[in-house]
């Protein structure tokens, strides 16, 4: 009796075999990927390109003021933490 090998026919995958698993693993793969883009492409995921987040809306700033003015009267930040706030908006 004549005992075949790992590469033979009684063990593993012939060599068509292989190529239908890296196939099949690389649709895999892209339908995976497929699905992640969809995913965040329907959830609004933006992404500006330079990795910064993308610019705020017009009037933003008078509102950020007047959450720091509110945050400050009701004691959450400190008068130098407003000022720092300040700072920053006002360039």
């Amino acid at each position: 009796m004549m005992m075949r090998g790992f590469g033979g026919y009684g063990y593993g995958m012939t060599g068509g075999g292989w190529w239908m698993l890296l196939f099949g693993l690389l649709v895999l793969a892209g339908l995976v990927l497929l699905v992640i883009w969809a995913v965040r492409a329907l959830s609004g995921h933006e992404k500006t390109g330079t990795g910064a987040p993308p610019a705020p809306p017009a009037g933003s700033h008078d509102e950020a003021i007047a959450i720091a003015k509110r945050r400050l009267a009701s004691g959450e930040i400190t008068p130098e933490q407003y000022q720092e706030i300040m700072k920053t908006l006002t360039g």
